[in-house]
């Protein structure tokens, strides 16, 4: 049975979405089908299904997440088609200028998660933009996608699950209620690299023992996000983190570093924000992904729409496995060759991540600028 709280935040969502003109699907998410009736085969399930290709001729995109944003990004975007009708569905949306704090800041507020997850969620879709204006065979030949964290729903949007407007709804409320979850207590983000004898599930529960010691009750630290080998960024109260650096050395970690966000994402200390995003997404259309795109849950493809509805919201709560999501994507047989790979969004993370997990599938990486010379 629903809490009063999450009652009142369905019925909010019902009339803001029933207020919304959902902008053409034709942005990012109405990619041209092929015409030719002998590119599908049916598929077990009567539908029917795109043919084989070969991977060289394909392509995959990834999409960044939060802390990937810098104050600039999105500049020379609008001469490309749909880019300037983005952001001004997404000032509808939000209910401020989202172009002008991208362009301008002040980088404190563009920092702040309610404004970096749209922020992030919209440049990425207007890089989309101008792939597909650059080099159409880049968008019209993808296979499979996948998101960081908010970059999920980014990646949905294009795969044709979701529409523009009601995902940027979605991103809207759930940003500002992690935001709120952040305030709840004292608590981070800490990025770690460790030798290949770190244990750190090991090494959170010391953490976690620590902050008993201290008298803190429930204490959370746990892996936020699987990267690479040894790459981990662990997440919870601050105390925790504190702990984990001042014994780095001890832990067999080589490098630590406090994450800029405002709270303990991808943990049990957004329980609320989760509440809060199942309530939108009940309001929201979603379809079936048109192509692959792998949930950050456990690295597995969307299969169908309340799959689609259900990890979204286990994702705020669970770490994101980007790691075991690219070993999913890029696996195949030995001696087989790779396709075109496009990290479109602000940001090179996840091409350094990929370069550390597959290094041939990296040779056919490619960033995507979000920003343009303008004449």
């Amino acid at each position: 049975m629903l809490s009063p709280v999450a009652v009142a935040m369905a019925a909010a969502c019902r009339r803001m979405l029933g207020s919304l003109v959902p902008l053409s699907r034709r942005l990012c998410s109405n990619r041209p089908e092929p015409t030719d009736p002998s590119s599908y085969t049916e598929s077990t399930e009567g539908r029917p299904r795109r043919a084989w290709k070969n991977p060289s001729s394909c392509s995959v995109l990834l999409f960044p997440g939060q802390g990937s944003q810098f104050m600039g990004m999105g500049r020379g975007l609008l001469q490309y088609p749909n880019v300037r009708e983005m952001f001004s569905e997404a000032q509808r949306v939000l209910g401020y200028d989202l172009l002008s704090l991208c362009l301008h800041g002040p980088e404190e507020q563009l920092r702040k998660t309610e404004h970096c997850q749209p922020a992030v969620f919209v440049t990425s879709l207007a890089a989309v933009e101008r792939l597909h204006h650059l080099n159409p065979e880049a968008t019209d030949s993808c296979v499979a996608a996948a998101g960081f964290s908010v970059g999920e729903f980014a990646a949905l949007v294009f795969s044709g699950a979701l529409s523009f407007t009601e995902a940027l709804y979605a991103v809207k409320v759930r940003a500002e209620a992690m935001q709120r979850a952040s305030e709840l207590v004292p608590s981070g983000m800490l990025s770690v690299v460790g030798r290949p004898q770190a244990n750190y599930k090991h090494a959170c529960i010391q953490a976690i023992e620590h902050c008993r010691g201290l008298g803190l009750e429930e204490p959370v630290c746990s892996v936020a996000n699987y990267l690479f080998p040894d790459g981990r960024v662990i997440a919870g109260h601050q105390q925790a983190l504190d702990f984990l650096q001042q014994n780095s050395k001890r832990l067999h970690f080589v490098r630590t570093a406090p994450v800029p966000v405002s709270g303990a994402f991808h943990t049990e200390l957004m329980a609320s924000a989760a509440e809060a995003l199942r309530a939108v997404l009940r309001q929201v259309e979603v379809r079936r992904p048109e192509i692959n795109v792998y949930s950050n849950v456990d690295g597995k493809r969307y299969m169908n729409e309340s799959h689609v509805r259900r990890q979204l919201v286990k994702q705020l709560v669970s770490p994101v496995k980007w790691e075991q999501t690219l070993h999913e994507v890029y696996e195949r047989t030995q001696g087989s060759t790779f396709p075109h790979t496009y990290e479109v969004g602000p940001g090179r993370q996840l091409g350094a991540t990929l370069q550390r997990c597959n290094r041939k599938a990296f040779q056919e990486y490619t960033h995507v600028e979000v920003t343009v010379d303008e004449d």
